[in-house]
């Protein structure tokens, strides 16, 4: 005879998990939704509903709530209102006219495509939606790019020109940009941003066509993250492939993608190298896993803040997190080599003090704009090295697995951002993608007591 105490615990966390899907769900289209307008505009309610997302990301941090189930009806719904968002919420791009019109009815074709495919999945509509998520994205990024040849953006701009300059054997740190809207004569990424773009202006004419190799890199690594490895549970083709299709079709319809492949934004490159890190890692390559790692630490500043956790994650551990500190110094090094004192001024001094861009959805930005306060540098600080701090002592008592592993960097992230005089839609969106891509990974198997049920699946 069932044990009924048994049956009221599985009940309880079944609805437990419930409720938390449907949170995440609601906060995942609150926060990509305002992320949206925030382009480019700053208004309260955007940092509010901000904040709200990283309480709501550390309130499961703190209580650990796995989520292994969810209503049917739940990534549908998610697919579909990310699409309606789209379309109902100011949206900021140069695409204009069949160009604008052709990029959105893509993204609608996927997002009501893998509604529709992940509403009652087989393994093999899973996998179809997978593949309609990947081509619709590589679609929209045609569009975009041939439809926008030329966005009116320093960030395009200097990708371009520094691209052209590493073709030539020069040093793009110590350039002028031509015809650039914003920063004239500095170079504020690390310089394997450029390498790794490169190819796509070489090749294409245009740095985003390396953007969307990068993308679909990352949407590869989401499907190998997804596969179980041994000690993984026993799961399903059919679980294995929604596992793997729903962050990618979410990242892909998710509000603002558009603007983000059209602003020539490269956060999906650090995605793909996070994502390629953890697959190595829980494959049990972990040495092999610096490698991307210090690729992609070698190409944007602020995912050093990664590097004191892993020294604290045992299946990491400090000497690969020294080791990635110490390859990404040499991976930079010929940049810094070749004239330290615009090295550092372009990617550290420069943006130390630049001036706070007013439509910037941060706590610093809301005391400037709605107060005329300008705050201390050590109020970021204590922010920044407070949720390090938490982050690095739970990851030191708990040695998470690698999906909250993944949740704690978009926390930190998301920490900093919200208290940085510079942070955008693509930064924001790096943080979510974290924790979309973390529920690809397997949960590990439980040994399940005599008196009690399997968790349910």
């Amino acid at each position: 005879m069932a044990d009924p105490t048994s049956r009221s615990t599985s009940s309880t966390r079944t609805t437990s998990m419930t409720s938390y899907a449907v949170v995440l769900a609601v906060l995942w289209l609150a926060c990509l939704g305002v992320l949206q307008w925030s382009v480019v505009r700053f208004r309260v309610p955007i940092v509010l509903t901000l904040t709200v997302g990283a309480i709501g990301l550390g309130v499961w941090l703190w209580r650990r709530t796995e989520i292994r189930s969810a209503p049917p009806w739940l990534v549908p719904v998610v697919l579909l209102a990310s699409v309606a968002i789209t379309w109902s919420v100011p949206l900021f791009s140069y695409l204009r006219d069949g160009s604008l019109t052709a990029a959105l009815a893509t993204l609608t074709v996927v997002g009501v495509g893998c509604a529709a495919l992940l509403a009652r999945p087989s393994a093999a509509l899973a996998r179809t939606a997978y593949g309609l998520a990947v081509v619709g994205h590589v679609v929209t990024a045609a569009i975009t790019t041939i439809g926008d040849p030329a966005p009116k953006i320093d960030v395009w701009v200097t990708l371009q020109q520094a691209s052209d300059a590493l073709a030539r054997g020069e040093n793009f740190y110590d350039m002028s940009w031509t015809d650039s809207p914003g920063i004239q004569d500095a170079f504020t990424y690390l310089p394997w941003t450029t390498v790794l773009l490169a190819p796509g202006r070489w090749l294409g004419g245009d740095v985003r066509w390396a953007i969307a190799f990068w993308s679909v890199v990352l949407f590869v690594g989401i499907w190998a993250l997804a596969r179980p490895r041994e000690g993984d549970a026993p799961s399903s083709a059919c679980v294995t492939a929604f596992r793997a299709a729903v962050p990618v079709a979410v990242l892909v319809v998710a509000p603002g993608t558009l603007t983000q492949v059209d602003q020539a934004w490269t956060e999906p490159l650090l995605a793909a190298g996070i994502v390629w890190w953890a697959v190595l890692v829980r494959r049990g390559h972990a040495w092999w896993a610096v490698v991307p790692l210090a690729l992609v630490c070698a190409s944007k500043q602020h995912l050093a803040l990664l590097l004191p956790l892993l020294l604290l994650w045992r299946p990491f551990g400090p000497r690969r997190a020294v080791a990635t500190g110490a390859f990404t110094g040499v991976l930079i090094a010929p940049w810094f080599l070749a004239s330290p004192s615009d090295f550092v001024h372009d990617t550290v001094t420069l943006l130390v003090g630049f001036h706070p861009i007013r439509f910037a959805n941060t706590w610093y930005l809301y005391f400037l704009n709605e107060h005329g306060v300008t705050l201390p540098f050590w109020v970021t600080g204590l922010v920044v090295l407070g949720a390090l701090g938490v982050a690095a002592g739970l990851i030191h008592r708990r040695q998470p697995e690698v999906d909250e592993l993944l949740r704690w960097f978009a926390f930190v992230l998301l920490a900093a951002n919200l208290v940085n005089k510079q942070a955008f839609y693509n930064q924001f969106w790096l943080s979510a993608a974290l924790v979309a891509v973390s529920l690809a990974v397997p949960p590990r198997e439980r040994a399940v007591s005599p008196r009690s049920s399997p968790e349910p699946r």
